[in-house]
């Protein structure tokens, strides 16, 4: 990783945890996904040789500018999801600071009507970083629009267990997913499609 790329990540992980810090009301902070947590997704993107990349809750753009450092080497691309507008703004001017905004297109939208449009079988790994009771209506557009061995990761499943557990039980009771926990910042879901 450059030395720019680094800085502005670590600047934004910085500033991420003083903005969010005194608010009380979850839905005004960042809730920027931990480093360690988008290390482990940016070596899966890696692994897999990802080329179309999906991530739902973009926020200011943190971990799409992990994501999008990944694809890059995998000459790929990510599309990354926000329904708030001022954090489009953000993310978009932190992902051209970070040097890395050709790899990503970001939409202005909600999630759930982004997955509906998204092709069959087009999409090599979904990140979910948004708002966890909705993920189990996600359930039926994730599993269609993931390629074979697509990769499912979801963000905060142990930090926010209890607001997992419907989604949990479905990804589990597909046999064709291999699924992980792996507790690494406030906790990756993996699914791997593997029939």
């Amino acid at each position: 990783m450059d030395d720019q790329l680094a800085r502005v990540l670590d600047d934004l992980y910085q500033e991420g945890r003083a903005h969010d810090g005194p608010l009380a009301d979850r839905l005004l902070r960042l809730r920027n996904m931990t480093p360690g947590a988008a290390q482990l997704i940016t070596t899966l993107i890696r692994a897999q040789r990802a080329t179309s990349v999906l991530e739902i809750g973009t926020s200011n753009g943190y971990s799409a500018i992990w994501f999008a450092y990944a694809v890059r080497d995998t000459g790929g691309r990510l599309t990354t999801v926000e329904i708030d507008e001022t954090r489009v703004a953000a993310a978009l001017a932190n992902l051209a600071r970070a040097g890395v905004r050709e790899q990503v297109d970001v939409v202005h939208g909600d999630g759930a009507e982004v997955l509906v449009k998204t092709p069959d079988a087009s999409v090599d790994l979904v990140v979910l970083d948004a708002e966890r009771p909705a993920y189990a209506d996600y359930w039926p557009h994730l599993r269609r629009v993931l390629k074979p061995y697509g990769v499912l990761a979801v963000d905060n499943a142990v930090s926010h267990r209890e607001q997992m557990v419907a989604f949990h039980e479905l990804l589990t009771a597909e046999k064709e997913f291999a699924v992980a926990l792996h507790e690494v910042g406030d906790g990756v879901l993996t699914g791997v499609r593997v029939r």
